[in-house]
């Protein structure tokens, strides 16, 4: 079976002269014709771009997946939207309306939460509030959340434990020096290539269907660096922290997740989370498939510092903060969370996928996207541009 994210990556690079002119212009599809699109290959008309927009929305009828439940009651997201006719985001020079935005970015969701009320709320692509999206990595901070509650329920005892304490397949590997703070890091200094532009880097190609696989491919590579001394992004290395906590807490993420944040918090709907083939674990560095508003939700109970709205701590009181906080190897870098300076840090997934969080403006933005290219470039500094001009637009 082709490696998911292969798949999906390969197809941009592929297409990327033909994306950069066809995402240049708003698209409508339909999600009730998904279903007839996926069953005849997942193309609509023949046009690949359609077949990017089904993927993201559709993620569980491409990949094995779990369902995380949705509970009996909801945390009521008050709307007041304001006025943002006149808000304006500077890229190289030039202005841009949300409109602008919505278009440029490629954008199929973007929800803004201020004092918890949702003052923007837009979609693109078809999509409504009832529509899942990929959350690609974005789905390393939740993993990071529910490694934080682990420590609270007693399952593990510090970040400073060895990764061999949970997981002892890795005992005579690079690994076997490597703390959980320095995966949660990505500075175990064990070789990864994580280049996207490059066909044959290790994401496209690391064995994710199974979790005994995927721990011996891990542990052939070789060491490079002391541990917590240097960063370096990788995918793989999260999935490693989503088995570590699997075994810590004899459980699936998704169950956990489910117990300990969707339902007691009040998400609305039922997500899902993509997992190491079927009934295997979940991938704890992708994939969590969820609603735009849903994710505001997350953005919130991360913000609130791993609180209930009935005041119950779900993470250890400080985790947040220590989550979030610089790391030695890059001051841009926590725990799976990236970090913008003065307090904000994000969220962040491949293809445009972002939550953005100010706890001192008590702000979250939400931005789901379908870039034609999986990082940076002129769609990274849309976003960027767009999450500092609300933040200013809105603060106090």
């Amino acid at each position: 079976m082709q490696h998911p994210l292969r798949a999906v990556a390969l197809f941009s690079l592929v297409l990327t002269g033909l994306l950069q002119i066809t995402f240049a212009q708003e698209r409508w599809l339909d999600p009730a014709t998904d279903a007839q699109s996926i069953a005849s290959g997942g193309q609509r008309d023949g046009a690949g771009t359609d077949s990017q927009i089904i993927q993201y929305r559709n993620w569980a009828a491409f990949s094995p997946t779990r369902t995380i439940h949705a509970g009996d009651h909801t945390f009521t997201l008050p709307k007041q939207e304001r006025d943002f006719t006149e808000f304006r985001y500077q890229v190289d020079g030039t202005q841009f309306s949300v409109d602008d935005f919505m278009r440029e970015a490629h954008v199929g969701g973007l929800l803004v939460l201020k004092d918890g009320v949702i003052t923007l709320e837009r979609y693109g692509f078809g999509n409504t509030e009832n529509s899942l999206w990929v959350s690609f990595s974005m789905a390393k901070s939740v993993t990071s959340m529910l490694l934080g509650a682990a420590i609270a329920d007693g399952y593990i005892r510090s970040v400073d434990e060895k990764v061999t304490d949970y997981l002892p397949l890795l005992r005579d590997t690079s690994y076997a020096d490597a703390t959980l703070k320095d995966v949660l890091q990505m500075a175990s200094g064990t070789q990864w290539n994580e280049d996207y532009t490059d066909p044959n880097n290790d994401v496209f190609n690391y064995p994710s269907s199974n979790v005994v696989e995927l721990l011996n491919f891990l542990g052939k590579k070789a060491p490079i660096n002391q541990p917590g001394t240097t960063f370096n992004y990788n995918t793989g290395e999260t999935d490693l922290v989503g088995a570590l906590v699997r075994a810590a807490i004899g459980n699936n993420l998704s169950t956990y997740l489910e117990t300990k944040i969707w339902q007691p918090f009040g998400m609305e709907s039922d997500a899902n989370w993509a997992t190491h083939g079927n009934g295997g674990g979940e991938r704890g560095g992708c994939c969590i498939n969820a609603n735009l508003r849903d994710y505001g939700r997350l953005g919130l109970f991360a913000m609130n510092g791993g609180v209930l709205a009935d005041g119950t701590q779900v993470l250890p009181a400080n985790w947040m903060h220590e989550a979030t906080s610089p790391s030695p190897a890059n001051e841009g870098y926590g725990y799976l969370w990236w970090l913008s300076g003065e307090g904000v840090f994000r969220a962040s997934g491949i293809y445009g996928q972002g939550i953005y969080i100010n706890p001192a403006q008590d702000l979250v933005i939400v931005v789901l996207s379908a870039w034609p290219v999986a990082t940076g470039g002129t769609y990274g500094r849309h976003r960027g541009a767009l999450f500092s001009a609300i933040d200013a637009t809105l603060s106090d």
